[in-house]
């Protein structure tokens, strides 16, 4: 599981989340996560994620694997992250789309051509026809893409050691979904290029908003999800590929509506997940300060004043994964208002609320940025009220996702 925090203060609370749901029987390898977007914005580095786990696995005698993910990288970035970092999320949606080399394209389509013909996946009833005009579509579009993913994998590998840390691919900020048969072939691509790699993260249809819900029919998303994760464990055994290979669901948090179809098709085909959640962590400080009243509420009262002014600005970085409508918005002088379980109410995620506003939420979501210009006052306080904003970020991650994922009380 994904556990993001821009911050870089609730290790504890989400450590402690997986501790309990451990109790209950439910094993989850935490996976601290920072892109380098949050980190150039936040003036942090990837020593600083390190520094946090391994503050919190020692404060609360964690003894059971974790890592730090150096997330969404790609080759320019991807330097900073080698010395902190034990998993690597390599993105290559930006290389989808671009064509490999026409010697390389010939190269692959000879490899695939034993693969022609009726393609069966064991468990998808039908089969997908594999023609070498397909096959020769697929190498346009995804290998280029998987060559640099490979380019990407061997440098980590030069710094860090073979076997010494965890490979994602991630391809799920693309306009478009892959198809199970592209996955296939993606994967067959990945084989190729020797990537040990452990979890994929594609894109799937449907919107998936920074921490709301899912928008879309989760009854097509189930047919989907279960449809890749055959395709992951068909490919697994026909390419050698590693046992553990998993899909990563890159949730942008909160998909509440999908929990119930992932953690029923997982138990039915005893699969892993790796979801990450990690956006939703800097929300439930903002609630939490809004909880505590005072200075903390009037001081993000002042963040989403200044958010709503400048709701263009933040949002452009984000364009594919929100959508907020702006005549939804209440106004600052109506927020300036409202007391601590008002303004609380309507940015904390439960649909059931008649006060809850999606399109607030989503506006403060990106506007951690106005906290990161007044980090210090924004950190003490985090600090003074750490006790009730450690509590709403334990919930969120134990009662709000672990629990309906996996359907725990």
């Amino acid at each position: 599981m994904g556990l993001g925090d821009r911050f870089g203060r609730q290790a504890p609370a989400q450590l402690k989340a997986v501790i309990d749901a451990g109790k209950k029987g439910i094993e989850i390898t935490p996976v601290w996560n920072k892109s380098n977007r949050e980190h150039l914005i936040i003036g942090t580095a990837p020593g600083d994620v390190r520094a946090e786990a391994d503050a919190a696995v020692k404060a609360l005698k964690f003894r059971k694997p974790y890592f730090v993910d150096a997330d969404h990288i790609n080759f320019d970035t991807v330097g900073r992250f080698t010395d902190a970092s034990d998993f690597f999320t390599i993105d290559v949606a930006a290389y989808i789309g671009q064509k490999a080399g026409d010697e390389d394209i010939k190269a692959f389509v000879k490899k695939a051509e034993k693969l022609k013909g009726k393609l069966r996946i064991q468990g998808i009833p039908k089969p997908f026809n594999i023609t070498s005009l397909y096959l020769k579509k697929v190498a346009e579009k995804y290998l280029f893409a998987t060559k640099m993913a490979g380019v990407i994998y061997r440098r980590i590998e030069n710094l860090k050691g073979k076997g010494n840390f965890v490979t994602e691919i991630s391809m799920d900020e693309v306009p478009e979904p892959q198809t199970p048969s592209e996955l296939y072939f993606i994967l067959f691509m990945l084989a190729i290029e020797k990537i040990p790699v452990q979890t994929i993260a594609p894109k799937f249809q449907g919107r998936f908003n920074k921490g709301v819900d899912y928008v879309g029919k989760p009854e097509l998303f189930a047919l989907e999800f279960e449809s890749d994760l055959l395709v992951i464990k068909q490919a697994v055994k026909k390419f050698n590929l590693p046992e553990n290979l998993k899909i990563s669901v890159h949730s942008g948090s909160d998909k509440f509506a999908l929990y119930p179809h992932i953690g029923r098709i997982i138990r039915k085909h005893d699969a892993g997940i790796h979801l990450k959640t990690a956006g939703t962590t800097w929300l439930e400080e903002v609630t939490g300060l809004a909880m505590a009243g005072g200075e903390s509420l009037a001081f993000v009262k002042e963040i989403y004043k200044n958010a709503f002014e400048k709701a263009d600005e933040l949002c452009a970085p984000y364009a594919d994964v929100i959508d907020i409508k702006k005549e939804r918005l209440p106004s600052p002088s109506t927020v300036m208002k409202w007391n601590s379980r008002e303004f609380s109410s309507a940015i904390s995620h439960n649909s059931d609320c008649r006060d809850y506003n999606p399109d607030m939420r989503q506006l403060i979501h990106v506007g951690y940025k106005l906290a990161a210009l007044r980090m210090d006052e924004y950190l003490a306080l985090i600090d003074r009220n750490r006790d009730i904003v450690a509590k709403c970020v334990y919930e969120n991650i134990y009662d709000r996702h672990i629990c309906r994922i996996f359907g725990i009380k």
